[in-house]
This record gives C-alpha cells, structure tokens and sequence, in this order.
C-alpha cells in the first residue's frame, strides 16, 4: 500500500496545506493527486472559490511531489515562477488537483497542475511552476 498521501498529510497538517483542509489522495512517480472541499471560509466577499485557494491547491500538489522526485543529493528547493490561469470556479462541493512533472532536471523541475470541479469535471484552473533544486554549498 502507498502510504505517501498519509505521509503528505500528516506533515502539511499544521500548516496553510491543512489549514484550509487540502487532503493528498495519491502520489507516484511524477504525479500527486489531491482533493479541497470548497467551504465558506475559502470564498471570495463574492460568493465565488478563491483564486488564492486554487493556487494553494496547486502549489502543494507540485512542491510535494517536487521533494518526491529530489535526488539523492539535493537539500530542497525553492520556486522560482507559478502562473496560473483561471478558466472557472465553484462555489460549493470540492475541486481536485492533478499534478504531474513537465521536466526533471538536475537544477530545475517543471510541474504542471490542473484543478477541476469534482462534480462536473469541469476545468477551474491550470498551473505551473518552475523549481529550482537546493544542493549544499561546496
């Protein structure tokens, strides 16, 4: 059994991750899958999803799986650019993230994210983001 969702879960519990109750349902080589309910405190004053939830979403998907992929000698990473375009919203139910890596360099890695309404499966948002691996300073 995998038991990287747990592993995710458990280390973004106590922090924005699980702050706004993103919850990890799959990760493999390449890919993390995860799930937000949509709930009033993670509206917009207009009734609509926040662009700033979405994003958050997003962002999580690619950065776990961004550590996934680390090699053995890197320490981390860091983003260097996101962009996101919004193609949609929800205002209830949950959407889900889909994120999986464009390009896995030994100084850069590339993920793309896509973020759907769960119901419909209609498109929210896509997502990318640009990161640089950390190594230690020789």
């Amino acid at each position: 059994m995998n038991d990287r969702p747990s592993f995710w879960n458990e280390a973004g519990a106590e922090y924005l991750p699980g702050y706004i109750d993103v919850e990890i349902t799959d990760v493999r080589e390449g890919e993390v899958r995860a799930r937000l309910p949509v709930t009033k405190r993670l509206l917009a004053p207009n009734g609509f999803l926040h662009a700033g939830a979405v994003v958050t979403l997003a962002d999580t998907c690619c950065g776990y799986g961004t550590v996934e992929a680390l090699q053995e000698t890197a320490t981390g990473f860091t983003t260097i650019e996101l962009k996101s375009n919004f193609l949609g919203t929800a205002v209830d139910g949950a959407v889900f993230c889909v994120a999986r890596m464009a390009h896995r360099g030994r100084t850069t890695q590339v993920w793309d994210a896509e973020v759907k309404e769960e119901d419909s499966g209609k498109t929210i948002a896509l997502f990318r983001c640009t990161q640089m691996i950390l190594y230690p300073r020789s």
